[in-house]
């Protein structure tokens, strides 16, 4: 043998002519033609940019289809694989917090070159990312009428709108399983935001001063409570990248940019989660 080559086995698979290969199942044709500078002239840089903003859209889908399997799975009191559900949640989230750190490398003078071809294309318009904070409960009906122009989009952040969000469902499984959950939290409008309600930071002390007591409740609490802080991280990472390469320009799409990024770290998804630790040890 020789020295630092390996062998290919020869019952290993070569030829395709039949077969799906691993090209075929992945549509890595597709995938891989997917990316289309528009630079003129062109700039090394551009790929970056887009693969970067694709590959987080790709986690994007993954995070919505185990969100929605975890809002089902809690919908029919299966707590422990919409665990499972959650803990893969998290695992996607750090990654698409640390591909900021890719974003970061490309410098101000760098992303001069690309800017004007974005036109008025911004990450602000990222459909995915919207249902994701629609499916969380921070909800916004005016957010809708962004994907006018994308009657799917609309469509789809148009049920999210209408139906529980995954912190609503919590509550409802709370309420099945005799959590003196206030009854005005059950029924709703699930087209609002979700607000801070007093009383049922209450429940979650009582859950909290006996952990062993409520313990799949419990887990959930500070599985959710993980999956809010991944959320903040993602929008700080963000927030900073921004910073960094075009400074307090005005973005893209029309906001303000640093500013406007800087108020969703005000926004929150489970805030009765948060409230309940200054009442814990009490």
């Amino acid at each position: 043998m020789d020295a630092n080559r390996r062998e290919i086995e020869p019952d290993v698979q070569r030829d395709f002519g039949a077969s799906m290969s691993y090209g075929d199942y992945l549509a890595l044709d597709q995938l891989l033609g997917a990316q289309h500078p528009r630079s003129e002239p062109p700039q090394h840089d551009e790929l970056l940019f887009i693969i970067q903003h694709q590959t987080s859209e790709l986690w994007l889908k993954l995070m919505l289809h185990e969100l929605r399997s975890a809002r089902t799975l809690l919908a029919s009191d299966q707590l422990a694989p919409m665990l499972k559900r959650l803990a893969r949640i998290k695992r996607i989230q750090e990654i698409l917090t640390e591909q900021w750190s890719v974003l970061a490398t490309l410098t101000p003078s760098e992303y001069a070159q690309i800017r004007p071809f974005l036109a008025t294309s911004s990450g602000f318009q990222s459909w995915q990312y919207r249902a994701v904070e629609f499916l969380l409960g921070n909800k916004n009906a005016d957010m809708v009428g962004v994907f006018d122009h994308d009657p799917s989009a609309r469509a789809l952040l148009d049920t999210l709108l209408h139906e529980p969000s995954f912190y609503d469902e919590f509550l409802r499984y709370l309420g099945r399983h005799g959590y003196a959950v206030p009854p005005r939290l059950l029924e709703r409008d699930w087209t609002q935001a979700y607000t801070l309600d007093d009383d049922l930071v209450h429940v979650f002390a009582d859950v909290y001063a006996a952990p062993a007591e409520h313990w799949g409740v419990y887990e959930t609490c500070e599985e959710l409570v993980d999956l809010e802080d991944n959320m903040q991280l993602w929008r700080f990472r963000h927030l900073k990248v921004v910073e960094r390469t075009i400074g307090h320009k005005r973005g893209t799409g029309g906001s303000s940019g640093v500013d406007f990024l800087r108020r969703a770290l005000d926004l929150t998804f489970f805030p009765e989660l948060y409230a309940v630790r200054a009442e814990i040890g009490d």
